[in-house]
């Protein structure tokens, strides 16, 4: 018989100890030296066949105990050391298996010692949004990741650059596109800078969106894009080039803390001047308030997409010419949030937006279509909200296709001046939603996913509430 080597030290100890048994007496019954012993309890030599049929045989120890226990407390240890808070410290896969069996009693505090963390991570970032919706600001630190960063300050400002407005508008005046912009673009490119646009096919460019070659001074397209996203690509490589003052500027005002949190910036900031040189900011404005913001009338006037006039509708904060305040948000399927921009900020305290009750949720269901709905906020706050599906990048046969959805959203006091509020529900049609689960505070609420931090849950054996998570 062929014997198989187990280095399996820390598990014969605790076999060991755990019948108080000394080395010398655990060699004896074994037949092996307490020497022999010592060195197989500190892994320097085997545990052979013959040795695990003995200590089966004569202390009725269960093989499988001592070939590998430690797999499944191994394999939380690394979603431990996988949190960005440990970065720096990730031991290597053999440590951590080592840890696991050789103190696995110590690998279990440690594991629910990091549950604790991360549940009072979560319960302290509830209570800051709620301090906050209160009025009350915190300065507990929640932003750990350079895109965090980057997204907390742009939701919490408004969605709108004056320089990069005014660079924009100036630019597209003197390109004179008409209504051929993607032409324009590729031969400003070309005249100015001699860059070459090209699409590609998905074969030569499977993983990418857009690649600019500093070599052969060409700007590659991915055929997956569909037009109005091609169009954007060429328009952000055009901006870099033309505003890159201007955009260096806010880039600056914003104040990023790290070299990566400022490049993303930057990225975000020339996705918003592609923006402001596709619709310019008079034409748009004055576009908006005639066709009282009927996106499918602008999206069409401007040769856009849906996204992209959605997005230009939160940017109308000019302050001699400011439109709706409208903010967004950009979810998947998963209701992970994507993007969320307003012209005040997005308002995260009074709107939150994670509720499932909201129609973002239910449009996935219904691709392509607006749903206009009436949202009514726990503290009597009332907004009009739109609901539409958006189609990613052009999937192949055999692939999934990316679908996010997006919630486009104002004061309800701001409806008649829009053609949505026409499709408004009555009051009895009206959404009664909360910024979140956590932190709301509606009874009976069938969507209800989780308990409020503010309230105790109702444990009474005699009564059963309609939601999952019933509290007092």
């Amino acid at each position: 018989m062929a014997e198989r080597k187990i280095f399996a030290g820390p598990r014969v100890r605790r076999v060991r100890l755990g019948l108080e048994l000394t080395q010398t007496a655990m060699a004896e019954a074994l037949g092996i030296s307490p020497s022999y012993l010592n060195l197989i309890e500190r892994n320097q030599r085997p545990l052979t066949v013959q040795l695990l049929l003995k200590l089966a045989s004569v202390y009725k120890v269960d093989l499988d105990t001592l070939q590998g226990e430690g797999g499944g407390l191994a394999s939380q240890l690394r979603e431990v050391f996988a949190d960005p808070l440990l970065a720096g410290e990730i031991p290597g896969d053999q440590e951590i298996i080592e840890v696991a069996e050789a103190a696995p009693n110590a690998a279990l505090g440690l594991m629910k010692l990091y549950r604790a963390y991360r549940e009072q991570a979560a319960r302290l970032s509830d209570l800051a949004d709620l301090l906050a919706r209160e009025g009350h600001e915190t300065s507990i630190a929640e932003t750990r990741l350079p895109i965090d960063e980057v997204r907390k300050k742009l939701e919490r400002r408004p969605n709108f650059h004056a320089r990069i407005e005014d660079a924009a508008e100036a630019f597209a005046t003197k390109l004179g596109a008409g209504d051929e912009l993607p032409v324009a673009l590729k031969a400003w490119l070309k005249s100015e800078h001699g860059i070459v646009a090209r699409t590609l096919p998905v074969h030569a460019m499977p993983n990418l969106r857009r690649r600019y070659d500093r070599h052969s001074m060409r700007l590659f397209l991915s055929e997956r894009l569909s037009p109005f996203d091609r169009t954007r690509e060429l328009a952000m490589e055009v901006v870099l080039l033309a505003l890159g003052q201007e955009i260096a500027a806010e880039l600056e005002d914003l104040g990023f803390s790290t070299g990566e949190a400022r490049r993303i910036g930057r990225f975000e900031l020339a996705r918003y001047a592609a923006h402001a040189l596709m619709m310019p900011y008079g034409a748009f404005f004055s576009a908006a308030q005639r066709a009282r913001y009927d996106l499918d009338v602008l999206r069409s006037r401007f040769d856009v997409s849906f996204e992209q006039a959605a997005n230009r509708l939160t940017m109308l904060a000019r302050p001699d010419a400011g439109g709706i305040p409208f903010f967004l948000l950009e979810l998947d399927h998963a209701g992970n949030a994507i993007r969320r921009a307003g012209a005040h900020g997005f308002p995260q305290a009074r709107f939150g937006g994670l509720c499932p009750r909201l129609g973002i949720h239910a449009a996935f269901a219904q691709p392509g279509q607006i749903l206009v709905e009436r949202v009514e906020m726990p503290d009597g706050a009332a907004f009009l909200a739109l609901s539409r599906t958006l189609e990613g990048p052009q999937a192949g046969f055999g692939e999934r296709v990316r679908r996010t959805a997006i919630l486009l959203g104002c004061d309800l006091s701001h409806a008649s001046e829009t053609v949505y509020g026409e499709a408004l529900p009555g009051p009895a049609g009206t959404v009664l939603a909360g910024t979140a689960c956590r932190l709301c505070e509606r009874q009976g609420c069938l969507s209800r996913a989780e308990p409020p931090v503010t309230r105790p849950l109702g444990l009474d054996e005699m009564v059963t509430g309609l939601s999952a998570f019933d509290f007092q």
